[in-house]
């Protein structure tokens, strides 16, 4: 990708979320009022018109995971903020709508969106389009990671690595390399005890059907032709293992069962219940 581009992926996650909010039934699993707006112009015309290709079976798993994610790490910062945490930093922050409808238990976070300078300028520029105003507790820190790790660049950004903080980290490592993972939990691990992630990881494709391989080559084709091709696989094991030694004291993964208590159950039929989900939180 280059440093001139927003992510496509980042944009395709966007759509992702906006078209729950359109073609889902209710009780939605993320209720997400900013997601369609901060498209722009004709987003909902576009999501609608292209409605059969988001009700394809790739394209309810991978909304499901999506939405399902961002849903369980905001659940995890209402409880962290109960405990008394009041920072939160939004790694490869994207177009992610948290700190443009937080709400009222989050007005007392320092919220820090963390991506590359590209993403965010055409994320500002979305907001200013919508006449929103950046909510005044939100810190954008411009990190390109093949150049500085995220313990300089958040210091560079004036961001107090003394407080216990709130990590989200979604979507993203499967771009990485061990290394570049490595490194950025190693940093989070710093923060004071207390603090905490969220985040995701690709587990390897499972071998029981075919049409599950099938649909895995067919999104790694298509983040491949973006730009931004899957780099790293882990199983559960081997990612609980990562965690720990970088420095966290425990480790949970949201498994396809808590899942479908919390989320899924009460729902009408639509978005499947993720057979594995790819999300652990880890606290320091």
């Amino acid at each position: 990708m280059s440093q001139r581009e927003a992510s496509r992926t980042a944009l395709a996650a966007a759509y992702l979320r906006a078209a729950h909010q359109i073609l889902d039934a209710k009780p939605l699993i993320l209720d997400d009022p900013v997601a369609v707006k901060l498209l722009g112009e004709g987003a909902e015309q576009r999501i609608r018109e292209a409605a059969e290709r988001y009700q394809t079976p790739e394209g309810l798993a991978l909304r499901s995971r999506v939405v399902l994610r961002s849903r369980f790490a905001e659940d995890r910062l209402s409880a962290a903020v109960q405990r008394g945490v009041f920072q939160y930093v939004i790694v490869g922050a994207g177009f992610d709508t948290f700190a443009l409808r937080q709400p009222q238990w989050a007005n007392s976070l320092e919220i820090i969106e963390v991506d590359h300078l590209s993403s965010q300028a055409a994320k500002r520029s979305r907001i200013a389009e919508m006449g929103m105003q950046i909510p005044t507790n939100v810190v954008f820190a411009d990190i390109d990671f093949e150049q500085e790790s995220l313990h300089d660049g958040l210091l560079r950004n004036g961001v107090a690595i003394t407080k216990p903080t709130f990590f989200s980290w979604l979507g993203v490592t499967m771009y990485l390399t061990d290394a570049a993972i490595d490194a950025t939990l190693r940093s989070m691990a710093t923060f004071p005890e207390g603090s905490e992630v969220v985040l995701t990881f690709l587990q390897p494709p499972m071998s029981d059907t075919h049409a599950t391989l099938s649909g895995h080559s067919r999104i790694a084709q298509l983040v491949a032709e973006s730009g931004e091709p899957f780099v790293s696989y882990f199983d559960q094991a081997a990612f609980e293992e990562k965690l720990l030694a970088a420095g966290f004291s425990s480790v949970e993964f949201l498994t396809p069962a808590i899942a479908n208590s919390r989320y899924f159950q009460q729902r009408q039929t639509g978005l499947p219940l993720p057979k594995r989900t790819g999300i652990a939180s880890a606290l320091r």
